[in-house]
């Protein structure tokens, strides 16, 4: 009898936690997608620091975006700010979409 109580406490213990850590605020969840976005991308240092910042201004949509969404846009946006053209833009895209 007190091994039924003891497991049926344990489970319904583990049963609040878990309901618990499964509901996150939206700036929680917004927090973590552009974690996660930063890290798929490898950014460290500064990089990360402006990333994080832009991704979790309110009117931001990047926290929205898929990874290869946020991939694109970085990619593309260094492009730009390269000024490539033609096979020397597609290149560079190939590449830095390759990236992991």
């Amino acid at each position: 009898m007190k091994v039924q109580v003891l497991i049926l406490t344990v489970a319904s213990l583990m049963t609040v936690g878990y309901a618990a850590a499964a509901e996150k605020t939206p700036q929680q969840q917004k927090m973590a997608n552009c974690n996660q976005h930063a890290s798929s991308q490898t950014l460290k240092g500064d990089a990360r620091k402006n990333f994080m910042s832009e991704c979790l201004r309110k009117d931001s949509k990047i926290s929205e975006m898929t990874p290869q969404q946020v991939k694109m846009k970085t990619c593309n946006s260094q492009a730009g700010e390269k000024t490539l053209k033609g096979d020397e833009r597609k290149t560079f895209m190939s590449n830095c979409l390759k990236k992991s």
